[in-house]
């Protein structure tokens, strides 16, 4: 194989490099299309101090809930956060610092930081907490605030199948939060159910190009149910 090989074989080699105090930005939404796995090692690592952007922070026990155990988060910039007890109580102590964003803001960040935008201007936010002390500008007529783009050491993501040259597809609704994070690392990170040879993929059903992503690692990953909800016979 070529060097444009970018497969990996272990959990180590994929997150190489990643040290205390650094920025990561995570895939997924919800339980869906989480990178599992990586966030496994980076806990197995214990790297603490470590500044997460992603739309949650998982659950209790799974996703990246499991690196608040041992406080390895020190910022968490996200959407919601409403179904970890643990993230709760580490804000309310002031162990655990977050900064909510509006999550197609925090999709336009990543997205953004990817193509090289710095910043740009949204209406979302204005008048509220979430556009305090940013830059207000008019145009026609309505007020916009400015948001800064996002940038992260490195990005983590969980696709579906990636060929070698680390092009990389999505299925369904894991085409949530990867596809901008994907763009937005210094180091970009991709595990995968499946992994072909060069020109098996579709070049049409390609979500994330190759140019984008530094290493590829096939997993294996738990189906789960965020909320559970049935109905009474």
């Amino acid at each position: 194989m070529s060097g444009f090989d970018k497969v990996v074989n272990s959990y180590e080699e994929a997150m190489a490099g990643l040290e205390d105090g650094m920025t990561v930005i995570a895939g997924g939404f919800g339980l869906c299309g989480i990178p599992e796995n990586l966030i496994a090692q980076i806990k197995t690592m214990g790297t603490k101090e470590l500044t997460f952007v992603s739309n949650n922070c998982g659950v209790d026990g799974f996703g990246l809930g499991v690196l608040l155990v041992d406080r390895q988060v020190r910022k968490m910039i996200s959407s919601y956060v409403g179904e970890n007890a643990l993230f709760e109580k580490q804000l309310l102590a002031g162990e655990l610092e977050v900064e909510l964003t509006p999550q197609g803001t925090l999709a336009e960040k990543m997205r953004a930081g990817g193509a090289g935008i710095p910043a740009f201007y949204t209406a979302t936010g204005y008048g509220t907490p979430v556009g305090d002390g940013k830059e207000v500008r008019e145009f026609n007529g309505r007020n916009y605030i400015m948001e800064e783009a996002i940038t992260g050491d490195f990005a983590i993501v969980k696709g579906w199948k990636a060929d070698r040259y680390g092009n990389v597809v999505y299925r369904d609704t894991a085409q949530n939060f990867n596809p901008m994070a994907a763009t937005a690392g210094k180091i970009t990170v991709v595990e995968v159910e499946e992994i072909v040879e060069p020109g098996e993929l579709d070049p049409a059903h390609i979500h994330t190009p190759g140019i984008y992503v530094n290493r590829v690692i096939k997993g294996s990953f738990e189906k789960r149910i965020e909320q559970r909800t049935v109905r009474q016979g």
